[in-house]
């Protein structure tokens, strides 16, 4: 797996961190001050890079997570089909097929980037 251990402290909203197995990106990170019984702790609310879905974290600041290591692409449009596309690496000329989001209106020949995540692809921008 493509991923790397930090402590909880490092991280900040806009980056990535695995919850429940899952890359997510941070929408907002909270610390509440250390108490009598322990250390401070951290609050990560996040969103699913692949499935959109919301995830939250409450660890304490030095405790060690997984974060994943996603790699944004560019690619171009070999061909479309409905709500798929053919698309084609611009860096090692893989060609793969991709789930097309519905607000984006794809054709041949058109450049896109995308992120990837071990075989996880999508689309952020055509």
């Amino acid at each position: 797996m493509a991923r790397e251990q930090t402590e909880v402290r490092e991280l900040d909203e806009g980056s990535y961190v695995m919850i429940d197995d899952a890359p997510c990106k941070i929408n907002s990170y909270s610390t509440a001050k250390p108490g009598k019984h322990g250390s401070a702790k951290a609050r990560i609310d996040a969103k699913g890079v692949f499935d959109e879905k919301k995830r939250s974290l409450s660890q304490p600041v030095d405790a060690k997570v997984w974060v994943p290591i996603i790699n944004r692409k560019q690619g171009q449009v070999v061909s479309t089909d409905g709500n798929d596309a053919q698309v084609m690496d611009l860096d090692t000329y893989d060609t793969f097929t991709m789930r097309v989001p519905e607000d984006i209106d794809l054709q041949p020949d058109d450049e896109i980037e995308y992120l990837q995540y071990e075989e996880q692809r999508k689309i952020t921008r055509s």
